[in-house]
């Protein structure tokens, strides 16, 4: 048996990488800004269109249903498109999307609508916001792949 040809025709020498960290680095810090950029516009909405206590959280249930939406038309786009830079995805769907939406809000709500005695809104919000989630995210995509379709020749 013989040591693995290290030299010579079709073996490429060793590239030196770079620490995992020099790499990631830049996805951590896109979905970090973009993340500060959505929790800011969710708080902003929260103060624009509060919460009535006891009633059906309106904002959380649009903001988390717009989101999906949103992540429904970039993911069909950014899926069509050939060249999107590295960083676009980390930035707007995990960062600005991620922190936009707010699933441990919701379920923040139905614990205390349920606790203070409004269990029927409760219900109701739990049952309402996970299929309006995936019906605004399949429905975008599906709408931005149509349109994307005709937009090609």
């Amino acid at each position: 048996m013989t040591a693995p040809e290290t030299q010579g025709p079709g073996v490429r020498p060793a590239v030196p990488r770079r620490p995992a960290r020099h790499t990631r680095a830049p996805v951590v810090a896109a979905v970090a800004l973009g993340g500060g950029t959505g929790a800011a516009a969710r708080y902003a909405a929260s103060l624009w269109w509060p919460a009535h206590t006891g009633g059906f959280p309106w904002t959380t249930f649009w903001v988390n249903v717009a989101g999906c939406a949103v992540m429904g038309v970039l993911m069909a786009v950014l899926t069509d498109l050939r060249a999107v830079h590295r960083l676009v995805r980390p930035f707007f769907g995990t960062g600005v999307l991620g922190g936009f939406t707010t699933f441990s809000t919701y379920a923040v709500d139905i614990r205390q609508l349920a606790g203070t005695g409004h269990v029927r809104t409760a219900l109701a919000y739990l049952a309402a916001t996970p299929p309006a989630a995936l019906a605004a995210v399949w429905l975008a995509s599906w709408a931005t792949r149509r349109v994307l379709e005709r937009r090609q020749p």
